[in-house]
C-alpha cells in the first residue's frame, strides 16, 4: 500500500461528526470501522517498516559498539512522516473506499455452540 499517496492529512484537523455517522447511521459503529480500520493500516504500516529497517540490520556481538546506520535513520524518518493510521482510515471512510461486511445476529447465533447459547 502506498501510504505517502492516500491523500491523508499529516496533522489533526476538526472533522465534523455529522459526515462520519452518515456513512453508517450509528456513531459507534462508525467508531468501530474507524478503530479496526486504522488497527489494519498501522498493522501494515508496522510490518513494512520492519522489514525495510532488518535490511539494513548489522549484528554485532560486542555491546559497547554502538553503530549509526544513516539508511535506518532516514527509514524511519520517512515513516515519521507519512499520515497516521487514523487518519488514513477516516478518509477511506468519508470517501466509501472502505468495505464494510454487517453480521447478523442470526449468523452468530449460528456460530456459538448450544452450550454458550444457554448461559
Amino acid at each position: 500500500m502506498k501510504f505517502k499517496k492516500t491523500g491523508a492529512e499529516q496533522t489533526t484537523i476538526t472533522r465534523d461528526v455529522k459526515d462520519i455517522v452518515e456513512k453508517t447511521g450509528n456513531v459507534y459503529q462508525s467508531l468501530a470501522i474507524l478503530v479496526k480500520r486504522s488497527e489494519q493500516i498501522n498493522e501494515k504500516m508496522k510490518t513494512e517498516l520492519l522489514e525495510k529497517l532488518n535490511e539494513f540490520a548489522t549484528y554485532t556481538d560486542e555491546l559497547e559498539e554502538v553503530f549509526e546506520n544513516s539508511e535506518q535513520i532516514e527509514v524511519s524518518k520517512f515513516y515519521e512522516r507519512l499520515p497516521k493510521p487514523w487518519a488514513i482510515a477516516v478518509k477511506e471512510l468519508l470517501e466509501d473506499e472502505v468495505y464494510v461486511r454487517e453480521v447478523d445476529k442470526e449468523e452468530v447465533d449460528e456460530d456459538t455452540p448450544s452450550e454458550e447459547k444457554d448461559a
